[in-house]
């Protein structure tokens, strides 16, 4: 017999907003006057990627990458593939990649080689979650939000085969789940 799936909130829409305004104070300290070219992983990091950029007070460039590493379970399948690249210059710029959640390391430190390959004048990591207890390959994060526990996430960008993006806070997703 299986169970419906329940969520237990771990992160409150006003926590989440507090922690966003602070990473943007931040940010705001090392990237004023350098017009940064900002690049969020699509798609989970959209959600805390607007709400990101609109606190910052200085002109930025918006760009999006795509990566494909799950499928339709809740493990990575540690295959990652550029799904969509940034259309920007990247070389000698100065790059800040946003993220929801770095997990076991794999996709972060991929993406991150990907980007220096195109040899930016800087390369930043800015994650709203991090799940060191996963970490399979070291991944430093440079501007950080929430340190989670090893439970599987939903909700402000995060998801479950699609699902669960649009609750406004973050979720722990357990049982099983049958649509």
């Amino acid at each position: 017999m299986s169970s419906q799936p329940k969520l237990h909130t771990l992160f409150r829409r006003d926590e989440i907003e507090a922690t966003v305004k602070r990473l943007a104070a931040e940010i705001r300290g090392d990237y004023y006057g350098k017009y940064p070219l900002l690049i969020g992983v699509l798609k989970g990091s959209f959600m805390f990627m607007a709400d990101l950029i609109r606190l910052l007070d200085f002109p930025l460039e918006v760009e999006f990458i795509r990566l494909s590493s799950y499928g339709r379970g809740r493990q990575t399948s540690g295959r990652i593939k550029v799904v969509q690249g940034p259309r920007s210059e990247v070389k000698g710029r100065e790059v800040l990649v946003i993220e929801d959640i770095v997990d076991t390391g794999l996709t972060t430190s991929f993406l991150l080689d990907y980007l220096r390959k195109k040899k930016p004048a800087s390369l930043k990591l800015c994650a709203l979650t991090d799940k060191p207890s996963r970490r399979r390959i070291p991944v430093t994060i440079d501007y950080l939000g929430f340190t989670v526990p090893d439970k599987f996430l939903v909700g402000y960008g995060l998801d479950w085969d699609e699902r669960f993006r649009n609750l406004p806070d973050i979720h722990v997703l357990e049982g099983d789940i049958h649509f």
